[in-house]
């Protein structure tokens, strides 16, 4: 029987992590091992995120007064958190990559912005590139129209190069 000491403390270290992470991602962790659970949790800290299975209680007690609260209602049956505090992203693309490689569990819904997630719309988050691909992809847009200019310029000087140098060949003859 866990002491109301224990119970006291497993509700501040879910709320202080509810209170630093910006999205929560609810998965089914039904069958997996304590292996399985230990590399999701791994996968998820090097993208700055954690899992935490918890008694749903207790996570409802935490969760009050957080902009996770619209969780409460979907901890039903045995249910997992996936955090994610330095992207809205990553945390969900490291639970659907080990949900596709295991074969096991679902995700359920989360949360994020205080909205509360369908399965459907947290599967479409992970789905999203991450906030590095996005940079990526802006610094490429925006690089594109000076390399075109460059390119112009450089096509422009070349060309006249070369009608240099077969004026000056010409007058050679």
């Amino acid at each position: 029987m866990a002491t109301k000491a224990f119970k006291s403390e497993k509700i501040d270290a879910i709320k202080a992590k509810a209170e630093k992470a910006q999205v929560a991602i609810l998965t089914e962790y039904k069958g997996y091992s304590v292996e399985e659970i230990t590399n999701l949790r791994r996968s998820l800290q090097k993208d700055g995120g954690d899992y935490m299975v918890t008694k749903n209680t207790l996570a409802k007690i935490a969760l009050k007064g957080t902009d996770f609260e619209v969780l409460t209602d979907s901890l039903t049956g045995p249910v997992a958190i996936a955090f994610g505090f330095e992207d809205q992203v990553s945390p969900a693309k490291a639970v659907a990559k080990f949900i596709k490689d295991t074969k096991k569990g679902a995700i359920l819904g989360g949360a994020l912005d205080s909205k509360l997630l369908t399965a459907k719309e947290a599967e479409a988050l992970s789905k999203m590139p991450s906030k590095e691909e996005l940079i990526a992809k802006i610094l490429g847009s925006i690089n594109s129209p000076a390399s075109g200019i460059v390119g112009s310029i450089n096509a422009v000087m070349s060309q006249l190069t070369r009608t240099m140098a077969a004026v000056r060949d010409a007058k050679a003859q």
